[in-house]
């Protein structure tokens, strides 16, 4: 998993602006080891911005202010970035999933307080900022405990942890639609490895035309295993779609262009995850429709077809907003650059 040093900055940024109730003296000195601490992780220079997020959590190992709570967060997210550059060290792995774990009560009460502003007053930006900030931290940290059991070869911790996510009222709609995504997509991938095969997915004529046409495999174990996969499936992501909140729902009306930056990145927070969920529905409806050819239910195929065009359908709406958002950032981030660079120009002319 591979983390944004420009977030990072984000957070830490945000950070040195927000009071707490720490002493001046603590928070003067974690603030300074956090800002020396994310220009040393923007340098790569892992192992220093390694102590100096650790020392700055040492003043506030409560979490009790918004700056120990952004050291303990930027901990783990530089032990992960150490691990990553050198897999081969498990222990630097065990360590980033053990400071994610200490961090994420601190990110998720941190994020019912920014909820609770955010909701109260929607428009206004400081809300929308610290809103996202928390939201965002929490969805990464329960996606990087998983893919680190995973790295850590401990597939049945990583689906007992996001099952946990997924299930649980304490984490926001995100993080558990994430889960679920992830669980889903791993029952998609058992079907698809036993329908797309050669033996069991055959190419036919119809009304003059190649068309494929899914046939039972040999191996009656496979048969259980893919309707186990398909049912399993369809099952996790029908609860992902399910908890799928009205800015989702209602996202095909969407302006673009009048949105805020904050309003952008909030939105795609948001909408990224369940434009997942909503290409995982279709796909596993297709499944199971390739299981009902398979078992010459011509009848239960047809209408699960129809089902997985919808499904097609709706993710691909939901795909072009996120499209059209990004496409905003980056014409945004493109002027701001071109608006530089003229103001450069116009600065060395004068001298």
């Amino acid at each position: 998993m591979r983390f944004s040093r420009f977030g990072l900055l984000l957070i830490i940024t945000v950070t040195v602006f927000i009071g707490a109730n720490c002493s001046y003296y603590n928070r003067v000195i974690a603030r300074k080891n956090l800002v020396d601490g994310a220009k040393a992780y923007k340098d790569r220079k892992f192992g220093e911005a390694e102590k100096l997020f650790r020392y700055a959590a040492s003043k506030d190992p409560n979490g009790e202010t918004v700056e120990g709570r952004t050291a303990q967060l930027s901990l783990a997210r530089t032990l992960h970035s150490i691990y990553i550059g050198n897999r081969s060290d498990k222990s630097k792995a065990e360590e980033a999933l053990a400071e994610y774990k200490k961090s994420l009560p601190l990110s998720l009460k941190e994020l019912k307080e920014t909820s609770a502003a955010y909701n109260a007053n929607k428009a206004a930006e400081d809300g929308q900022k610290k809103y996202l900030s928390s939201l965002a931290n929490v969805n990464s940290t329960t996606s990087a405990i998983a893919s680190l059991y995973e790295n850590l070869a401990q597939p049945d911790k990583a689906k007992e942890w996001q099952t946990e996510v997924a299930n649980s009222a304490d984490y926001p709609v995100t993080a558990r639609a994430r889960a679920l995504s992830s669980l889903s997509a791993k029952m998609n991938t058992c079907a698809n490895d036993i329908t797309d095969t050669e033996a069991t997915k055959k190419t036919v004529k119809k009304d003059g035309k190649d068309v494929y046409q899914f046939v039972k495999p040999s191996n009656p174990d496979d048969v259980s295993k893919l309707k186990e996969c398909v049912a399993e499936g369809n099952r996790l992501i029908d609860q992902a779609v399910a908890i799928e909140p009205d800015e989702v729902k209602n996202a095909g009306s969407l302006n673009v262009a009048p949105l805020t930056d904050t309003q952008l990145a909030l939105n795609g927070e948001i909408f990224k995850v369940f434009e997942s969920t909503r290409s995982y529905k279709a796909s596993l409806l297709v499944q199971a429709m390739r299981q009902a050819e398979m078992d010459g239910n011509n009848t239960l195929r047809d209408s699960l077809k129809a089902e997985a065009d919808a499904a097609k359908a709706k993710f691909q709406e939901l795909s072009d907003i996120v499209k059209k958002m990004q496409a905003e950032v980056e014409t945004r981030a493109a002027a701001k650059e071109a608006a530089e660079k003229n103001n450069a120009n116009s600065n060395a002319n004068k001298k």
